[in-house]
């Protein structure tokens, strides 16, 4: 305990897949354990999540993440059981828009009730397995939520430049497999990743300046080689971030090139409609996450910054993809008020039941 408070201030920095800059490599250690890590390979019983540094009154943030979480469950179940009951919503779209609404839930859910532990009620050690494990399950649904963004962009693309293609190439089979191959794809390159930190050794601090055991800050804490590491981070972070916006990016330009061919201006506008909710949730997922990212490659952040434009990245967007999805998409407020005009004709014809019995028994 007397090793980890007098290492509480170290300035190790978040910055998602990797740290900053002058942190990257193990070449410029000076620290004599640094010195000796050849000879002797360290394994932590734990870790020590420092969270922010210096900020008073910083629990009232973590009061906030238990509010946006509560929101979050709300809206993704609400959204989850919408798509499921309503049977116009069962089509190829909606499948992954449930897995969009599902993802955000599996995100949401293994990084706040965590925080709220952590910080809340003091509990800031984390067992080195379940560190390990807490940065995979964080990581992996991240991924997935970019790889359904991506799936929803090739659907508008589909529906807007080949529709009368659309019904052949976009099944509800189809877009299955695709979710299947990026859960798997996703589950083999994190799982790469976090098995590459148990080659590092921890001879130099426990101490993790971040909010959950994240990548970059962890094996910055290393007293070894680890550029492997940092390699594999950046081309996950080319490979999962920067390929899907630029996928993204270039499935718009044929959709805007596509929109400007249509002679009627309402056809136009109402095309244009369909993909309004798509871009602002694409929007609000990869733009923090590119600026904190490329901002790191070239400059330090101050942590406490980083700690909040990384923890607002990774809860807003899954709180508010549902309120999207159903303010801004006709389909669906379409289907909840079909779902609620059937329960409240159940519940007269439920309520008329009873009264019939009741006027029969007496």
């Amino acid at each position: 305990i007397q090793h980890v408070t007098e290492n509480r201030n170290i300035s190790f920095l978040s910055a998602g897949f990797f740290g900053d800059a002058q942190n990257r490599t193990s070449d410029n250690l000076t620290t004599p354990t640094a010195s000796s890590a050849n000879s002797t390979f360290v394994r932590p019983a734990a870790f020590f999540i420092n969270g922010f540094s210096n900020i008073p009154h910083a629990k009232y943030y973590y009061v906030f993440l238990c509010l946006v979480y509560a929101v979050t469950v709300f809206g993704n179940s609400f959204i989850m059981s919408t798509i499921y009951l309503a049977r116009r919503l069962h089509t190829a779209k909606y499948v992954a828009v449930f897995h969009l609404a599902l993802s955000d839930l599996g995100g949401s859910s293994v990084l706040i009730p965590k925080l709220i532990d952590m910080f809340l009620f003091d509990h800031q050690y984390i067992s080195y397995e379940a560190c390990l494990t807490n940065m995979f399950f964080v990581f992996h649904f991240m991924n997935l939520q970019s790889f359904t963004l991506l799936i929803l962009a090739y659907d508008r693309l589909i529906a807007i430049c080949c529709p009368l293609k659309y019904h052949a190439i976009i099944t509800k089979s189809s877009i299955s497999c695709i979710l299947s191959a990026a859960w798997i794809c996703s589950f083999i390159l994190f799982a790469a990743l976090v098995g590459l930190v148990n080659r590092l050794s921890f001879c130099r601090s426990i101490v993790v300046n971040s909010y959950f055991c994240d990548h970059g800050p962890v094996i910055s804490l290393s007293c070894n080689d680890n550029s492997i590491n940092y390699r594999l981070a950046y081309i996950l972070f080319g490979l999962l971030i920067c390929a899907p916006v630029a996928l993204i990016t270039s499935s718009y330009l044929c959709i805007a090139a596509a929109l400007l061919k249509l002679a009627h201006g309402a056809d136009r506008k109402k095309a244009m409609k369909t993909c309004t909710s798509h871009l602002a949730l694409v929007a609000i997922f990869y733009l923090p996450i590119l600026s904190v990212n490329v901002k790191s490659i070239a400059t330090s952040i101050d942590p406490n910054v980083r700690i909040i434009n990384n923890s607002l990245t990774q809860i807003i967007p899954p709180m508010l993809n549902p309120i999207i999805y159903t303010l801004k998409t006709e389909e669906v407020m379409q289907s909840i008020k079909e779902l609620y005009k059937r329960n409240k004709v159940a519940t007269l014809v439920s309520k008329n039941a009873k009264r019939e019995n009741v006027m029969r028994n007496t």
